[in-house]
């Protein structure tokens, strides 16, 4: 049943509770399936095992291409703006798109890839990112995005792990005024990846390049070897689609796996039901815009497979929200009349900065409906969003979700749920919350708060973490039996309305991206002279969280800017430069107690400029410590 009125939501979420198979088998009855599946979910959060629409068989990409051709051959599918303004945008129809993924397609397969392996694609947010993940999709092959940003070793780590067989890349990427020179990263990277065997490489830049004989191929010569015309592979619902790495609490990223079937349903449906997705006058279709790197879940989702499995137009944005000017947002939207937007409060807050000159002399009338994802939007930057973009009329939608969650989960229903800034609201239909305290109880009634967790599948939930089931249940299903942990602390107010409170583990959320504190740790004790580091989150302007390092070196540096400067670049070198430090303070000791484990509690409250209430400290090895620490923050 389609939501269209606040009294359809509360009827929709009633039947998913009381009869969620039924309500599910009803969703996934609207796609295209080979055979229709026997049983629609069986389930435990004890191993965990999870399994819906058992039996089932189809393609996600005859869903997102082949059953659009009868009545949407010549609608865009996908409109690309690039990062250059003066160069022209390009319109991919729902023919060509189809065309040239199933060509594409018949490229991996002539390089080896069959149904089952893994494919790493690192690549600028260009249309043949698209194209390259929906061929993997359509004959099989999984596919492991990896954003630009990450480095070489990043890379390897994330290869090797999934033992991943060729990798799909590019020349270099634009970003703002910079270029990037990707092909050389992975080139770097594949020194120690041996389960590589061949490299596809699309070209972009014309940086200058090394293409090895019997491994590397351009993208533009191997299409001139193959066909049109590649039929989609068969697939149970419960095959992998795709491994995206993500950071948790230790220092080695894991590998989310989502699955055909389930992951596909789940992020259609979202994608309608919370933006309202429909044709408007005249059959038009409405543009929607979701700003996020397709190296994250969310461009996934909200990129490539919700919009193009429910039939929409999709623009996929190369550039960044600043270049050339803090306009370009506004220059899309009113270039290709946009009508949903869906970004992150850190460009937000980004954008807001630059105060209002960029956005005044805008045409921004098309918009209807606002979205913010990644992190929850402070209130300030939401009232900025809907007074100044959305004109006081369109409707914003907080969206709170994860890369294990495949889509939304607890989100306001665009114009039909009563708002209120900083709320994700409600749950979706099909996501049953629960708050527990730290002991597990559920902690029942309005007006409380707690750590967010639930008690029910949902067809988009992770299946298991590649190559390590053990540690998908430690992360996720073992702090509280018999519930998935969601890592976030969570308010539920006298409306029944929930707040995200921020996370209540060791992962960082900068700027929408999660990081952990044990990775970016590993990465500043590989630099020289470091003995031992402790990292923690503060209160960032726009990154929402900043990174802040407590770094203890051998002996005292004669040029402590440029030892920071070099730990800098370790970390870049490392993870990438999304996880260096915003601020570094040298110590000569961390607060630990007497079995050495660090207290990053003190070291957080230090970080934000709380140093009068930091609790007992006499437990300490060295109390001492912390006044030194107190005294040197930076």
């Amino acid at each position: 049943m389609k939501i269209r009125s606040f009294d359809d939501y509360q009827q929709a979420y009633q039947q998913s509770v009381t009869d969620p198979e039924g309500f599910w088998a009803g969703v996934a009855d609207t796609f295209l399936w080979r055979k229709r599946w026997d049983n629609v979910l069986e389930w435990n959060f004890t191993e965990p095992s999870i399994k819906w629409f058992l039996g089932g068989k189809l393609n996600i990409t005859e869903n997102c291409l082949d059953r659009h051709l009868a009545t949407k051959a010549d609608q865009p599918a996908l409109i690309f703006e690039p990062n250059d303004p003066t160069e022209p945008s390009q319109t991919l129809t729902y023919k060509v798109l189809h065309e040239r993924v199933c060509q594409f397609s018949n490229v991996l397969k002539r390089n080896g890839v069959q149904k089952g392996d893994r494919v790493c694609i690192y690549m600028p947010m260009v249309p043949e990112l698209a194209i390259a993940i929906l061929a993997c999709a359509r004959i099989g092959a999984v596919h492991s995005v990896v954003f630009g940003g990450f480095s070489a070793h990043s890379i390897a780590d994330r290869i090797n792990d999934a033992q991943c067989k060729l990798v799909v890349t590019s020349d270099g990427a634009f970003r703002g005024n910079k270029e990037i020179a990707l092909k050389a990263t992975v080139d770097d990277a594949l020194l120690t990846c041996p389960s590589v065997e061949k490299v596809i490489v699309l070209t972009r830049t014309r940086t200058p390049t090394s293409m090895i004989k019997g491994r590397d191929a351009w993208w533009e010569d191997e299409l001139k070897l193959v066909t049109t015309d590649c039929p989609a592979e068969e697939m149970d619902a419960e095959d992998m689609l795709f491994v995206l790495y993500t950071s948790g609490s230790t220092g080695k990223p894991k590998g989310v796996v989502h699955t055909c079937g389930g992951y596909m349903v789940y992020t259609s449906y979202t994608f309608e039901t919370v933006f309202q997705y429909q044709p408007g006058e005249e059959g038009r279709v409405p543009i929607f815009f979701c700003t996020a790197d397709i190296g994250w879940i969310t461009g996934h989702s909200y990129i490539v497979y919700g919009p193009l499995a429910s039939g929409a137009t999709t623009v996929l944005f190369e550039g960044i929200p600043t270049y050339p000017d803090a306009g370009r947002f506004w220059d899309v939207i009113d270039k290709h009349q946009v009508n949903i937007l869906y970004t992150a409060p850190t460009a937000i807050r980004s954008l807001m900065s630059f105060g209002l000159d960029f956005v005044k002399n805008k045409d921004l009338s098309s918009l209807q409906i606002l979205g913010s994802v990644g992190e929850p939007i402070n209130e300030e930057a939401w009232h900025w969003y809907h007074e100044n973009i959305g004109k006081g009329r369109c409707p914003i939608v907080d969206t709170w979700w994860q890369t294990e969650t495949a889509g939304i989960l607890i989100s306001p229903i665009a114009g039909l749920t009563p708002l209120k800034p900083t709320y994700a609201t409600l749950p979706l239909p099909g996501v049953q919350p629960i708050l527990v305290d730290e002991a597990g109880k559920e902690i029942e009634g309005n007006g409380v708060s707690g750590n967010l967790c639930l008690k029910f599948p949902w067809p988009g939930i992770l299946r298991t973490t590649y190559g390590d089931h053990e540690r998908c249940r430690q992360t996720y299903f073992a702090t509280y039996p018999g519930l998935y942990f969601t890592g976030d602390g969570c308010l539920r107010d006298e409306d029944g309305y929930y707040r995200i409170t921020g996370r209540v583990d060791d992962v960082l959320n900068v700027s929408g991206h999660r990081i952990g504190t044990a990775e970016v740790e590993n990465a500043i004790n590989m630099h020289l002279g470091v003995i031992e580091s402790a990292v923690v989150g503060y209160p960032h302007d726009i990154k929402g969280q900043g990174i802040y390092a407590y770094i203890i070196t051998d002996h005292p540096h004669q040029n402590p800017e440029l030892m920071k400067k070099d730990i800098l670049a370790t970390v870049a070198r490392m993870i990438g430069p999304i996880a260096k430090p915003d601020k570094i303070q040298f110590v000569s000791g961390l607060p630990k107690t007497r079995s050495g484990k660090i207290m990053r509690r003190i070291l957080r409250k230090i970080a934000e400029g709380e140093t009068s209430n930091l609790g007992d400290i006499t437990t300490l090895l060295d109390p001492a410590v912390v006044e030194e620490i107190k005294a040197g923050v930076v």
